[in-house]
């Protein structure tokens, strides 16, 4: 993987290395965070801490360790001044000169998904990396990450299943990296990835079909309708993990909606660490991405590091198709 990224630098005339050394990191602390989940139900990394983070959210002991490792390992590199994480409430300054010396700010969720860890479902880290705004030098402000997602130079995401595989962008389409335990090493298994323009598979939770909209409850409907001509009725898939969930529709089509509810009227994922990242990486793979309005979501201006939207990505042709019953029903 190292070598690919170097190769990938060349295309950028402006390159200094700092963004191919910043991508290192990640994944010097995926490895670590890897190795954690490996070895769950062996080491004492199950369960909860008993407290919540800044969303509400009971904290797993997982989610903690996550967050602490890629905190840690990017505040010791040159590159990154500041982070924003869904365990943080504000966003996490790096105060050593060469720290306010870095050009790049990260955003992600360490740990997505973390409650599957407890029964051995597939979960992830989505991350997302933006130039600084502010001045090299100094802090990082707020400002610095509440850039509209068209502002990302690099966005990804590890998914920790059956194999540990990171998925990542900078804007020259998708590629992938499945992870070799035996040499603690990533090795280029997916080229190019493209997401099919139609797919055959929709991701929604319907255990809150009721608190759905009803534009979301017709398209569900019309998912389940019989038509040979479209290949209906569409495969439900559900796992609970954002990451995991996108990557299967990624690569074999589908749809990913995660809509407002009458517990979450604004929509429930957060737009910055999570949204903006598997939006660049869905138009890289030629899919479609936004708020279900006709929004797309890389242009949505942030006003806050943990404010939520609605979300709909994947194939193209799906949401495209998702977003007309929205919009007969708004």
């Amino acid at each position: 993987m190292n070598e690919f990224i170097v190769q990938q630098q060349n295309a950028f005339p402006y390159a200094t290395g700092d963004l191919t050394r910043l991508l290192g990191h990640l994944v010097i602390a995926a490895r670590i965070v890897n190795r954690e989940v490996s070895m769950a139900g062996l080491v004492d990394i199950l369960g909860e801490t008993g407290e919540e983070n800044i969303q509400g959210e009971k904290v797993k002991k997982l989610d903690e360790f996550a967050n602490e490792q890629f905190k840690s390992i990017l505040g010791s590199s040159i590159e990154v001044c500041g982070i924003a994480t869904e365990e943080e409430e504000d966003l996490v300054n790096f105060e050593s000169d060469l720290s306010r010396d870095g050009k790049y700010i990260v955003c992600m969720d360490p740990m997505d998904g973390s409650s599957n860890i407890d029964v051995n479902v597939s979960i992830g880290t989505v991350f997302s990396i933006y130039r600084r705004i502010s001045p090299v030098g100094s802090p990082s402000v707020l400002e610095d990450f509440l850039q509209p997602g068209t502002e990302q130079v690099a966005a990804g995401y590890v998914l920790y299943g059956s194999s540990t595989m990171l998925v990542y962008t900078t804007g020259l389409g998708v590629t992938g990296f499945t992870y070799d335990p035996s040499i603690g090493e990533f090795f280029l298994s997916h080229r190019e990835i493209k997401m099919p323009e139609k797919g055959s598979t929709y991701s929604i939770n319907e255990g809150n079909y009721l608190k759905f909209p009803a534009g979301v409850k017709q398209y569900i409907k019309y998912c389940q309708e019989i038509d040979p001509a479209t290949q209906r009725p569409y495969t439900s898939r559900y796992i609970g993990s954002l990451v995991a969930d996108f990557h299967r529709n990624m690569l074999l089509g589908g749809i990913y909606i995660h809509p407002q509810s009458n517990a979450y009227p604004e929509g429930k994922l957060r737009l910055t660490y999570e949204c903006n990242p598997i939006a660049f990486l869905t138009e890289q793979a030629g899919g479609l991405a936004t708020d279900g309005s006709g929004n797309r979501i890389l242009e949505i201006q942030p006003q806050s590091i943990h404010q939520r939207i609605p979300f709909f990505a994947g194939s193209a042709h799906m949401v495209e198709r998702a977003q007309k019953f929205m919009q007969i029903n708004s």
